[in-house]
């Protein structure tokens, strides 16, 4: 197996969105862990909108989290945003989010969001196998993303485990089936499969023959038809359901940080992020993660989000820490 560094070294890349009105103390600074040219477009339509100017501070999940954790109170960022709510959960244990405005909440059904009303989910990402279409049949695939870990599947699984995006689903296998059924599935996917840096390395792996099966989330495989099909023109996804782990669908959160200078600016933000509006901006991108706002849905081809079973999880006990002791203690970080 492949071994790549459990944590990248911080690094933030500031992004300045400026109308002119003010100069940069005055921007409203998002420390964002979502994809970078996402948040770009929403931003912009955010400041033609409102006016206010918008600082993305870009980086990535738990290591944003945990520059969040260390500055505390001193900390310049007024909104947080992640790919996956482990991070999300991580500010909110440390007490650093203020209490979210009505109208931001919302909007954004209860299951996609913390009962503390400290933070909400955004937009989301199906996990899903994609297999290879000359190799495997739709019907020899598992019932449960936990039956990969079986001898059958010895040598023919792949999958990116040191990203935020496969620890996000490790979270809620620990959460679904607790510490000893989730310890005996990462032991033994690590003996069957193949370990890649980064989900679309998976999905060329697989769509080459190099693996059969792996594991990613839905829209890298629907990005890539909708470009060329270049890498996923040999494979198809497959939905698990029955509220299996392998359903489980990963939530973007976003919160306003308790410290905040702008908290005006920074509700009007989250507001306009899960709005219609905003989700919309969301929805015409090139991401194609699903809107959490149900008034706004993604284009055909893509699975409608209300065919997705997936299991019910608590967005604010996914514990990223406790994740990746496992993955260290199992060998995969």
């Amino acid at each position: 197996m492949k071994r790549v560094p459990a944590l990248l070294a911080l690094s933030l890349a500031t992004t300045l969105l400026a109308t002119g009105c003010g100069d940069d103390s005055d921007a409203l600074v998002i420390y964002n862990a979502q994809h970078e040219e996402l948040m770009v477009d929403v931003a912009k339509a955010f400041t033609d909108e409102t006016g206010i100017d918008v600082e993305l501070r870009n980086g990535k999940d738990l290591e944003m989290s945990a520059q969040l954790v260390a500055e505390g109170d001193a900390s310049p960022a007024d909104v947080f945003l992640t790919e996956n709510s482990p991070a999300m959960a991580q500010v909110e244990n440390a007490g650093l989010f203020t209490e979210l405005p009505q109208e931001a909440v919302a909007p954004i059904p209860a299951m996609y969001r913390p009962r503390s009303g400290l933070w909400t989910g955004f937009v989301a990402r199906a996990t899903a196998l994609v297999y290879n279409t000359d190799q495997v049949s739709e019907d020899e695939l598992p019932d449960s993303i936990l039956d990969l870990a079986d001898p059958e599947w010895n040598g023919r699984i792949s999958f990116s485990p040191t990203g935020a995006d496969f620890q996000a689903i490790v979270a809620a296998v620990l959460d679904l089936e607790g510490e000893e059924k989730t310890r005996a599935w990462l032991e033994g996917i690590k003996a069957n499969g193949t370990v890649y840096d980064g989900n679309n390395v998976v999905l060329e792996s697989v769509n080459s023959g190099e693996s059969e099966v792996g594991i990613i989330y839905h829209y890298y495989w629907y990005r890539d038809q909708a470009e060329s099909g270049d890498v996923s023109d040999h494979s198809a996804l497959y939905f698990l359901g029955h509220q299996d782990p392998g359903a489980f669908v990963s939530v973007s959160g976003a919160g306003i940080l308790a410290s905040s200078d702008h908290r005006a600016e920074a509700e009007k933000f989250v507001s306009y992020l899960t709005s219609t509006a905003g989700q919309q901006v969301l929805a015409d991108s090139y991401a194609l993660e699903y809107p959490l706002n149900p008034a706004v849905q993604l284009d055909p081809p893509v699975k409608p989000f209300a065919e997705l079973d997936p299991p019910q999880v608590n967005v604010s006990d996914l514990d990223g820490k406790a994740v990746v002791d496992l993955m260290t203690e199992v060998g995969f970080l």
